[in-house]
């Protein structure tokens, strides 16, 4: 393997204390840490760059007796300087092309300020809207979240990771955070080992297959084991099962978080049992400096252990070209918030909104119509570029306010905050935003979250819109003008009383740099709405978790609205899994959104109705776009599998393609789907397709579509 021997020989003149700074990763750059890298004894920092970055890989190459070059980390989410939509809008965009190239542009602009490794992509699985860290994941759904997952790690590292604008990947959080009880932050998880297998573990397989150069292990205990000490996770399943090669890294302090979780005695306990169990390196925590050395001389640690990390460690520099090439990639640094990554940032916000509901209201003319601008998110220019953004600028944003001004001529446009700032209760501002209104002919009011709202540690109890945006809603409706609602958040958020209220919503999550020209577009008919949800939106809070691909149960639910049962627990009419006071299924669906035109879904056909284990079927429909407006669609594959020796799923999302159609344009559409895109874990943890039945739906989203059934037979 390449590099093998040139790790073995730096290996092999290491010390032990040299070994062990090289497991070690601390924050920032002081004098401690400078000293420790002319020791020898860090072999990373992270959230330093510029010129903090090239002095202290300077010491580390120049100073240091082995001249090991330092990786340096920084959280580089969605964006460094060029921030795009927030992952979670990214995937709305179901273009992994698109969200592969925003990740090769955030490589290249970081590349520049001296960082080679980003914590990122984050493909928890996420099912609940109230963990703030939602925003940073790929949504519900395990193929959705793989496939983006991959084209990140694809666009971080490109073809070559020596290549001066690769920067390493980090696949987090492993594994299991997203499932967090109560949608708390850090909060203990509960999954099944099957469920493990089949859903939460399935992105990160996708990454490590990918070549993703690093993981983190999660803060969260799973099955009541701190995921940064689970040997079952890092060691029989990453390490062991998946063959992967690459480095682990634990979550800030989540080493000495052992402690408080109640598994690990003292720092020293929690050292010994986080490089069992496979972390090769400490994020933040001292305690494997503190304590391996003494570890392995009392024969307490095998050296073999600490090798095994160092080798690891060694083969991510290596891979990186450091040893050749440690410091910035000047080149970069003169490509900030180019022009070409500014317009791309304006595609993906494009592609990223989903339209939710849309009366005959939309798309807005752009002549002789006045618009009123209300909300406080319309003009924020650091609120819209979401969490997780540490060297995103608020001068280089550009707000819908400014974008719709330049759009239409600042004579045409009216604008009124109505409230100061998102969570704001104070209605002082409510009679100058109605004024606005009544001297306008449309009103445009962006609502939903500040950046404030979501990311870590920002989980939220209830999930509608806060503070009185509602009521300044009510406030404009009452004018009788046409009420337009743009939401920016980090979440779904439920949406009820707002649908009920105007006339079109448009999801924006937290689209970036670029939002206001995106969202002008869209608004204004210069491009088509083709965002879908890549999470389900409640009802109410009291639904969460609510999933498209959850199981049938033995009283399946009705369709019909709720209502009080009519039988009795000796008479059980009518008891079905269901609520008595609100609709079971999902306000917006998984896979959901409208377009300005229609599409057609005719001719499916199937290939075969039977295919054998060694087969693959083809399926295909034709889409037609019947509108007056050309526009993308995002066609859908789901299927059923109906009976099994684990029941599975009403439908799983096997495939999607988005095609652009011009208007009375059609298209065929075709998937193919094999075996083992229809393989599930059974008890024994074999990954099996079993004969039997299937039901297959071509679909706009998770509802609906065309539907048949096929059979796999032996």
């Amino acid at each position: 393997m390449q590099y093998e021997q040139q790790i073995e020989a730096l290996l092999a003149q290491m010390s032990l204390a040299e070994k062990i700074g090289q497991m070690r990763q601390l924050h920032g750059t002081g004098e401690n840490q400078k000293n420790l890298v002319r020791e020898g004894n860090l072999g990373s920092v992270l959230n330093v760059i510029d010129a903090e970055a090239h002095e202290i890989q300077r010491i580390a190459v120049e100073e240091s007796r082995l001249g090991i070059p330092l990786l340096i980390g920084r959280d580089v989410i969605h964006g460094f300087r060029t921030i795009f939509p927030i992952p979670l809008g990214q995937a709305a965009s179901f273009n992994p092309e698109l969200v592969r190239k925003a990740a090769r542009v955030a490589a290249r602009e970081a590349s520049g300020a001296g960082i080679n490794w980003t914590f990122a992509p984050m493909i928890d699985i996420a099912r609940d809207p109230r963990w703030g860290r939602i925003a940073e994941s790929c949504g519900e759904d395990a193929y959705l979240a793989s496939l983006m997952g991959v084209a990140m790690v694809e666009g971080f590292q490109g073809d070559d990771l020596t290549a001066p604008e690769a920067i390493a990947a980090c696949a987090k959080h492993y594994v299991g955070y997203g499932a967090s009880e109560n949608g708390r932050d850090y909060n203990t998880a509960w999954i099944p080992e099957v469920l493990l297998r089949d859903v939460y573990l399935a992105p990160f397989q996708a990454a490590a297959e990918a070549g993703a150069a690093t993981f983190m292990s999660a803060f969260n205990d799973l099955n009541g084991v701190p995921t940064s000490g689970n040997e079952f996770t890092l060691r029989q399943i990453l390490k062991g099962e998946w063959a992967y090669d690459g480095m682990v890294v634990s979550d800030w302090a989540s080493i000495v978080e052992m402690i408080a979780h109640g598994y690990a005695v003292d720092a020293r306990d929690a050292a010994l049992k986080g490089v069992q169990a496979g972390v090769d390196m400490e994020m933040a925590s001292t305690s494997y400096a503190e304590y391996l050395a003494e570890l392995v001389e009392s024969g307490t640690l095998s050296l073999d252990l600490i090798d095994d990390a160092v080798r690891r460690v060694l083969r991510i520099k290596f891979h990186l070209g450091l040893f050749n090439q440690p410091y910035a990639n000047a080149a970069a640094a003169e490509t900030l918030v180019a022009p070409e990554h500014l317009d791309l940032a304006r595609q993906i916000a494009k592609e990223s909104c989903v339209l939710l509901s849309n009366k005959q209201t939309l798309p807005l003319s752009q002549n002789q119509t006045k618009v009123a601008i209300v909300g406080p998110l319309a003009d924020h220019a650091a609120d819209q570029l979401g969490c997780w953004v540490f060297d995103g600028k608020p001068e280089d944003s550009q707000t819908p306010l400014q974008a719709i001004r330049e759009l239409l001529g600042a004579e045409h446009v009216e604008f009124a905050q109505g409230l100061a700032e998102a969570r704001s209760t104070d209605h002082s501002l409510f009679d100058e935003a109605v004024a606005a209104a009544q001297a306008a002919d449309v009103v445009l009011a962006f609502l939903g979250e500040d950046a404030g709202l979501s990311g870590e540690a920002h989980s939220r109890a209830f999930i509608d819109l806060p503070g009185s945006q509602l009521a300044l809603v009510d406030a404009l409706v009452a004018t009788g003008k046409p009420v337009v609602a743009v939401v920016m958040a980090g979440r779904s958020l439920v949406l009820g009383e707002l649908h009920d209220k105007v006339q079109a919503i448009l999801y924006a999550w937290h689209p970036g740099t670029m939002a206001g020209p995106a969202i002008a577009d869209l608004l204004f008919g210069l491009d088509n709405p083709s965002g879908r949800l890549p999470i389900s939106f409640p009802r109410t809070v009291g639904q969460v978790p609510v999933y498209y691909n959850r199981k049938n149960t033995g009283r399946p639910p009705s369709e019909d609205a709720p209502s009080i049962p009519t039988g009795t627990p000796l008479d059980p009419s009518g008891f079905t899994s269901s609520y008595l006071d609100v609709d079971h299924r999902p306000l917006f669906a998984f896979g959901y959104g409208l377009s300005y035109t229609t599409f057609d879904y005719s001719d499916l056909r199937l290939s075969s109705q039977k295919i054998g284990f060694d087969e693959t079927l083809s399926i295909s429909a034709t889409i037609t776009n019947t509108g007056k407006y050309a526009g993308a669609e995002v066609v859908q594959l789901y299927i059923r599998d109906l009976v099994g020796c684990m029941t599975r799923p009403i439908k799983e999302l096997k495939g999607f393609q988005r095609i652009h159609l011009e208007p009375g344009q059609s298209q065929a559409v075709t998937f193919e789907l094999s075996s083992a895109d229809l393989s599930f874990h059974n008890n024994a943890m074999q990954k099996i397709a079993e004969p039997g039945e299937f039901h297959v739906w071509v679909a706009p989203s998770s509802l609906g579509g065309l539907q048949a059934t096929f059979e796999l037979t032996r």
